[in-house]
């Protein structure tokens, strides 16, 4: 079997098992796939970053691929499979995987430094992603410590709301397991565009990698940097006993 056909054939596995995730995934999770009823800040539950890194990688290819290969089902595309398998690429990316990604960069740009060049487009964007989201947390963050001294400060002068303080410390909870959830899912994608990085690397195409490595390593400091907030939320929340 020719690479070509045996990547055509391994991207057609791929869409039919994203399609099983995405119908299986709206099945059992209904609305809260879309970020609601978990209790977290709307802010982090709502809007186009939170969906990018509320998902592990195989529910994003899922939700993404299924609507695009939909929309090419319904196009008036000459060849819908060429359609079909362009949709999966640009919805997955990086999503399924190192191998899976660098098999349908390397079938869609021959050209090394072509191909890298679009990696490192990806690389950019997903970073931009991370930035987004990073500023978004921080601003829940940045509510949640306010919160928080507040409750201190009101068990320290005794005269504290306890049902109001349980209500707020519940948010707060939920908004730390939505952040680490998003975390997990931002260093997968660090971990896994290093992987990609490392394959083309041993392929002899370390001075052309270079800019991509910056870009990897620039996401990597963000994700370090949110991670370093959330932990630290956290302590002050651990802090606070109502007794």
């Amino acid at each position: 079997m020719s690479r070509s056909l045996w990547t055509r054939f391994k991207l057609q596995i791929a869409f039919v098992v994203a399609g099983s995730l995405l119908m299986t995934g709206c099945a059992n999770t209904g609305s809260s796939m879309l970020g609601e009823g978990d209790g977290a800040d709307p802010r982090l539950t709502q809007g186009n970053d939170a969906d990018f890194f509320s998902k592990s990688g195989y529910q994003a290819c899922a939700v993404g691929a299924g609507v695009a290969i939909l929309a090419c089902a319904l196009s008036n595309s000459n060849n819908k499979t060429v359609c079909v398998v362009a949709a999966g690429i640009t919805a997955c990316g990086v999503a399924m995987g190192a191998n899976y990604y660098l098999d349908q960069r390397r079938a869609e740009y021959a050209d090394t430094t072509t191909r890298l060049a679009k990696m490192n487009s990806d690389v950019e964007q997903d970073t931009q992603k991370v930035i987004a989201r990073t500023a978004t947390a921080q601003q829940v963050i940045n509510d949640d410590q306010a919160q928080i001294a507040q409750i201190k400060k009101d068990i320290a002068n005794k005269r504290v709301d306890k049902s109001r303080a349980q209500a707020q410390i519940a948010g707060i909870d939920s908004d730390i397991a939505r952040l680490r959830k998003d975390l997990a899912n931002m260093r997968t994608k660090v971990t896994e565009y290093s992987k990609v990085a490392d394959a083309e690397r041993s392929q002899g195409t370390s001075a052309e990698i270079r800019q991509v490595d910056m870009n990897i390593q620039k996401m990597n400091q963000k994700v370090v940097t949110l991670q370093k907030e959330v932990d630290a939320l956290y302590s002050q929340r651990s802090a606070i006993t109502l007794g």
